[in-house]
Parts: C-alpha cells; structure tokens; sequence
C-alpha cells in the first residue's frame, strides 16, 4: 500500500473513533441532562403543591386530622407549566392513590430508528425515577414521583446526537480532508526520492535532489546524494579496473599465442617431419613402424588443427591487421566450417554489416568481436535444430549507426530456442564477462526472446565510456 493512502485510512480511523466517542459523551450528557430535568421537574412541583397543601390546611384551621390532599384539581395547567416536556408526574398520598400527570411529548423530537433505541437500552438501560415528599414538615402528606417518558427520553436523545453528529460529521470530514492534503503535499519529497533511487539504479549520477522543506527529508536527499557521489566514483573506478583487465587479458592473450605459436608449433611441426621421416625409412619387414608412423602423423595433424583454431580465438592482433568486418567475416567462416565438419550442422551461421565498420576505434573494434565471438560461441554450444530438421540458423547483425544515434549496434539472433529469462539471470562467466565489457564501455545489453529463440542486443556508444563524465561531475 502507498504510503498516502496508509496515512489516510489512519487518519479516517482516527476520526471515527473520535466521531464515535464524540457520540457516546453527547449521549451520556443526554442522558444526565434527562435526569436532571427529571429532579428539577418534581421539585417545581413539589414546591408548588406543598404550598397548595398548606394552604388549603390553613382554610380549615388546622381542625382536620386526615390527611389532607393539596387540591381535588392538582392536575391543572398550573402544574404542567413546571413540568419539563417527557416528564411524567405522580402525586401519591394516604387517601388517593397514584395520578400521573404527563407533560406534552409530541413535539419532543423526530423519532428514533429501532437499532439506535435497541443499542440505547443495552448501553445505558432504563431512566431511573425521582421521589420527593410533598412536604419535608409532615411526610405523611403524600410523595411526588418524577418519571421520564421512554419514548420522549428516546427522542430527545436521538434528537441531540443526531444534530451534534451532523455538525460533528461534518466538521470531521473537513478536518480529515484538510489533513490528507496537507499530508499529500508534506509525503510529496518521497516520490522525488524514489525517482532519484530509480536514476541510481539505472546508472544515473547527475540530477541532484532539490532542497526539501522538511528536516528529516533533507537528510534523506543528502543521504542519497552522498550515496550517488559514492556509487559514481566507484563505478568510474570498476570501470577503469575493467578496462584494465581487459587489457591485461588481451595482452596475456597475445603472449600466450604467441608462446603456443612459437613452441607448440614448432614441436609439433618437427614431431610431424619426424613421423614422415619414420615412415618413409621403414624396412620392408617392419611394416608395423610405417603403421604407427602414419598415426602420430594424423594425432600431430589434429594438434595442429586444434592449435589453429585456438590460435585463432587468442588473437586478437588479426583485428588491427584485417579490421573488424573481417575479423567478424572469417569468425562466421570458422564456425561455419566448424559445423560442417561435424557431418550433420545444428546450425547455420550468417552476418550482416551495415555501415563503415573502419572508423570503430581499436579499443571498443576488439571488445566488440570478443562479445560476438561470446554470442556466437553461447549459439552454438545450447543450439538445436529446428522441428523440421534443418538446422538453426544464427544471425550476427552489426550496424554503425554513427556516434550521434548511438553508436555501434551488435545483435544475436538465432533460432535454437531456450528461455532468456535464465539466460538473463544466469551467473556463468559468458554472459558475465559479456555484461562487463559493455559496462566498461558504457553501453546497454539486453536480451529478450526471439520468434523461434533468444536474441541478444548490445549497443555500445563510440565516444568513450557514458558514466565517467558522470563520475567526474558528481566527485
């Protein structure tokens, strides 16, 4: 989940609770509000009908030593006038029983729906009722019960928390729509941030982040700025470490060669020159020498053959002698005659050149035709053939596009297959080593999924390594 919409379902359950809170405190001060218009109600009558009572005792002098009830006609509009509405009064004495005197409860407000009277009940329960004598001086002049009606006390509680909880409502969902978007625009700085840490992850080291607001911001944007510096620099120096090894290897290459040329060739052309000799000095009775002689000729052949072909994949000087087209030209030979002689070829090996390969400087011309040299090699070994039976036939593509659109363009197209996304994520040196030389020439690999196989695709830019011009401005 993002991070402004966790922030803003917090703040929404935030303030329902306080919402819910907020209704449950005005329905208990509903409820005590009730009770106290309940005391309120039976002491206005209860002081009125005391003075009812005495006064009607004083009219008969004191001589009547029953009970006396305050007035036959208590129940007037006299007494309903201090009676808050809901409210029901009963006046008991000794020589009349109970009389309950009601005050108006239409107008008490709207009613409420059945499950808010139903929570109400369970939550609080029954209104309890209020007693007081008619008077302190003689109790047994009768008592004044102050009971609230259930159905106005309903309403008017419905009444309050359904006026309040609008208010409230409404004034929540203000708050709460202020307050998302104020925290939009404070949680704005993370998207810039992620958008820098997608520009690092991609190779970019140049945009820097503007100066955020925010304290704690700002020293995410340093922290990342610090890290971009660091990353720069250390990737100018695996680049440059890479360019060197790569340098160490091709001139290590090119000694080995030539150690193998020097050596290894002599031995086996003199091993070769001794069987012929054995051979043709052979007695006529030891036709088993001529026999053995003739084998070490062929084994020493095959040497020789195999010398040439390794020969021919640790040089590299060929490419500044014959240039890249046809260095790539007789690699191409190569495998093809490589897969012919095998008797049944898997694969069919072409090339296609566009541009003037001749203006590709010697540096990125030798990483080039080791990264075909790689492809080609990958080809060949996890190739198959086709359905049909003939064979597969690999592509090699290289066009010069010029360093203004590009650079140099290299594809690998073959149709034996296989799946890219292991050939992406595999951690075999082939691809590796393919990954690094680009890298170190600042360019781009991809590889994706052909219509019968894998394609892989290297555009490599012709003036010089992108990311230490990066370096060098962020250090």
């Amino acid at each position: 989940m993002r991070l402004l919409a966790h922030l803003i379902l917090r703040l929404v359950g935030v303030v329902l609770l306080c919402l819910a809170c907020a209704v449950g405190w005005i329905v208990w001060d509903a409820k005590n509000g009730i009770r106290a218009e309940t005391e309120a109600s039976a002491a206005r009558v209860a002081r009125d009908l005391s003075v009812l009572y005495w006064r009607q005792l004083l009219w008969r002098d004191g001589m009547e030593k029953a009970p006396l009830l305050p007035l036959p006609e208590w129940q007037a509009v006299q007494t309903l006038r201090v009676i808050s509405p809901g409210i029901c009064i009963t006046l008991t004495s000794a020589v009349q029983g109970a009389k309950p005197l009601c005050s108006q409860v239409e107008g008490v407000g709207a009613s409420p729906p059945a499950w808010f009277a139903g929570v109400y009940e369970t939550a609080f329960g029954a209104h309890p009722s209020v007693s007081v004598p008619l008077t302190v001086r003689q109790l047994r002049a009768g008592t004044i019960t102050a009971a609230p009606d259930p159905a106005a006390a309903l309403r008017q509680v419905w009444g309050q928390v359904r006026i309040v909880t609008g208010i409230a409502a409404a004034m929540a969902a203000g708050i709460g729509l202020l307050a998302a978007l104020l925290i939009g625009h404070a949680v704005m700085p993370a998207r810039t941030i992620a958008r820098a840490l997608r520009r690092l992850e991609a190779g970019e080291f140049g945009p820097r982040l503007p100066a955020f607001a925010t304290a704690e911001f700002r020293h995410i944007g340093r922290a990342v700025e610090d890290l971009a510096g660091r990353l720069a620099r250390t990737t100018a120096e695996r680049a440059a470490l890479t360019k060197r090894l790569f340098q160490v290897q091709e001139e290590e290459r090119r000694a080995l060669a030539r150690d193998l040329h020097d050596e290894f060739g002599q031995c086996l052309t003199a091993t070769a020159a001794l069987a012929a000799a054995i051979e043709a000095g052979a007695e006529p009775d030891r036709p088993d020498l001529a026999t053995q002689a003739r084998s070490v000729s062929r084994v020493t052949a095959r040497m020789m053959g195999s010398l040439k072909e390794a020969l021919s994949r640790l040089r590299s000087q060929d490419i500044n002698e014959l240039g890249l087209e046809a260095s790539l030209a007789q690699l191409v030979s190569g495998w093809n005659a490589r897969s012919r002689h095998l008797g049944q070829p898997r694969s069919v090996f072409r090339l296609d050149v566009a541009g003037n390969l001749a203006a590709v400087p010697a540096q990125a011309a030798v990483s080039v035709y080791r990264i075909a040299q790689e492809c080609l090699t990958n080809a060949a070994r996890h190739g198959r053939p086709r359905a049909d039976g003939r064979p597969a036939e690999v592509r090699l593509t290289i066009e010069h596009a010029g360093a203004a659109e590009g650079g140099l363009r290299l594809t690998v197209e073959d149709e034996g297959g296989g799946d890219p996304a292991r050939l992406d994520g595999t951690t075999g040196r082939g691809i590796l080593g393919i990954r690094e030389r680009i890298a170190s020439l600042g360019g781009s690999l991809s590889i994706a999924r052909a219509e019968h196989g894998l394609r892989i695709a290297a555009v490599i830019p012709l003036r010089g390594p992108r990311l230490v011009p990066a370096v060098a401005a962020a250090a």
